[in-house]
């Protein structure tokens, strides 16, 4: 019996893969837990679309994702912070600073946790990296003011 494998079924083959298993095999185990599929022409064909409309979502993103690139890397963002009695940062720039100053002056809303920076403790301009996602990052500058 030729099944459609699903899943990836160890010591059998990676999803999508069409296997010739034994029938008992077949229908008890990997298409009653829902890791294959009898492999007839509608079901393979169906699975081949499937993989095409994922692999265009995947480039979709990935352009929106470029775009988002583009438009944080040409942002300069002020953060305004209390001075202390020593000239110095009254605390510290944290991600969540970064990520309000950013929704209010670009309108753009990240998570803080895509945020990769240190806390930042000194006035002056900063480079900050972002994690959009698919191994894509941007390079975000903020200018640190004491105020």
């Amino acid at each position: 019996m030729k099944v459609l494998l699903i899943k990836d079924v160890k010591s059998l083959g990676k999803a999508g893969e069409i296997k010739e298993v034994k029938e008992g095999y077949g229908r008890n185990f990997l298409i009653a837990k829902g890791f294959a599929k009898l492999a007839t022409k509608e079901v393979i064909k169906e699975w081949e679309e499937e993989q095409k409309r994922k692999e265009e979502e995947l480039k979709l993103e990935m352009y929106e994702l470029n775009k988002e690139k583009e438009v944080l890397e040409k942002l300069n963002i002020d953060i305004e912070k209390k001075l202390g009695s020593n000239g110095h940062l009254y605390g510290a720039v944290t991600k969540e600073d970064i990520a309000d100053a950013l929704k209010k002056q670009s309108k753009i809303e990240i998570d803080k946790k895509k945020i990769d920076a240190k806390n930042i403790k000194e006035i002056g301009e900063h480079t900050v990296d972002i994690k959009l996602g698919h191994g894509i990052h941007a390079k975000l500058k903020i200018n640190v003011k004491g105020i």
